[in-house]
């Protein structure tokens, strides 16, 4: 159980193809939690090839990324899950310069570090077959997909322990709001058997973030500690499962509140006592359900409600100033 106070951190992907100008911004004091950058370098360092990087048989074309099933060889990555050789999935430097760039510094003075992986669900979903068919609905690579997703999240914790103490953890499922439709027909319990599966062994606090909609009270079910979302778009929502959500708190749960948004017009048009009120409305609706609004408030993080890749190297000075505005205005308010 941590109490975070309104403290801040990344979801991931930033608008530069350098870490060094990303690491700049990340690391100058504004982000409590600072998190690896996910740089704008095309597909070869997209979240899916990032995360799916050990995969048998992966293949890249143009921007898709996919497996021939009658044709690869998975050998190597059973012996290593079987072995629980986490050094095998060592991120590739090649595709891992923001991952890199971060250890290159020393983060040991921030309250926390974090790193993220594509979730299972999401990864075995974007991920095809030479058909166009989602490797996630193949049992056997299926299952290669959760394993592998566990065992670079594992390795990636334990590296990012030596950087500093405390480590969050983000599985990164875009693709939970696609849940219940025909573009993922997944039924609950495997969704949440699947997320355990990957979160399993995973040192550190264990966050699942979804940017869309999606059915909250199956996430908080999981094994997870930190549930992220797009509190700016759907923080309304998430007061539909107070009972789970209130399960989830009392038993030492915490709440990363995505209340900045990440498109240039919303910016805007928005302030620091704007999102301070959003926010405020969101956490009282949550109280007249009865949860209990001083434990929500230890109990929060903050960030912007997705990723920032698309937005101007000032776009992202604007998230920043407002994301760590918020935050010393809601510390503030609740005297921490």
């Amino acid at each position: 159980m941590m109490d975070w106070k309104f403290a801040t951190t990344l979801i991931g992907s930033m608008p530069f193809s350098e870490p060094g100008d990303a690491l700049k911004k990340i690391l100058d004091g504004r982000v409590e939690c600072p998190s690896w950058p996910q740089l704008s370098r095309g597909i070869k360092e997209s979240m899916y090839v990032q995360t799916g990087a050990h995969l048998p048989g992966l293949r890249i074309s143009g921007d898709k990324v996919f497996v021939d099933l009658d044709d690869y060889d998975p050998t190597d990555v059973y012996e290593a899950i079987i072995s629980e050789d986490e050094e095998f999935f060592k991120p590739p430097k090649k595709c891992h310069t923001g991952f890199y760039g971060l250890l290159g510094n020393d983060v040991s003075r921030f309250r926390a570090v974090k790193g993220q992986v594509t979730g299972p669900i999401s990864e075995g979903l974007q991920i095809q077959d030479v058909n166009g068919r989602s490797v996630i609905y193949d049992e056997t690579y299926g299952e290669i997909v959760r394993k592998s997703v566990c065992m670079t999240a594992r390795w990636q914790a334990h590296r990012l322990m030596k950087a500093n103490d405390c480590v969050i953890m983000f599985f990164d499922e875009p693709s939970l709001s696609l849940l219940g439709s025909p573009f993922a027909q997944i039924s609950e319990d495997d969704a949440v058997d699947w997320l355990n599966e990957a979160m399993d062994g995973v040192e550190g606090y264990r966050a699942v973030h979804c940017c869309g909609n999606t059915d909250w009270g199956m996430v908080l079910r999981t094994k997870l500690d930190i549930l992220s979302f797009d509190a700016y778009n759907y923080s309304g929502n998430l007061a539909l499962y107070a009972e789970d959500l209130k399960a989830f708190m009392d038993r030492g749960g915490a709440l990363s509140w995505g209340i900045v948004p990440n498109r240039e017009e919303d910016l805007r048009k928005e302030t620091v006592r704007s999102l301070c009120a959003k926010l405020e409305n969101a956490v009282d609706k949550l109280q007249s359900k009865g949860l209990d609004k001083n434990q929500i408030a230890r109990r929060s993080l903050l960030t912007p409600q997705c990723g920032l890749d698309g937005l101007s190297p000032e776009a992202v000075d604007s998230v920043l100033d407002l994301l760590s505005g918020v935050s010393r205005e809601m510390k503030r308010r609740y005297g921490f």
